[in-house]
């Protein structure tokens, strides 16, 4: 049983190598890139990238603000 298992392994790495290497045809990402998208925007000149308000955003981290303690009692562990 286990030989089988092994043999069906082999032939399946065989059967990718043998697909990675184009024996089955071109992968679909080695062929001419789609332009279809950039030609159905509309007006892509109107398009402005800005930054994001503090308002706008979900977590604004406070940079230089005090540090508080943690809540955690340490002890030196003793042997």
């Amino acid at each position: 049983m286990l030989r089988w298992v092994i043999a069906l392994l082999i032939l399946a790495n065989l059967v990718a190598f043998a697909a990675l290497r184009g024996a089955f045809g071109p992968t679909p990402a080695s062929g001419i890139r789609d332009s279809l998208p950039l030609t159905r925007q509309i007006h892509p000149e109107r398009l402005t990238v800005r930054a994001i308000r503090p308002s706008e955003s979900v977590d604004v981290p406070v940079v230089g603000g005090p540090v508080v303690e943690p809540a955690v009692q340490a002890a030196p562990l003793t042997q």
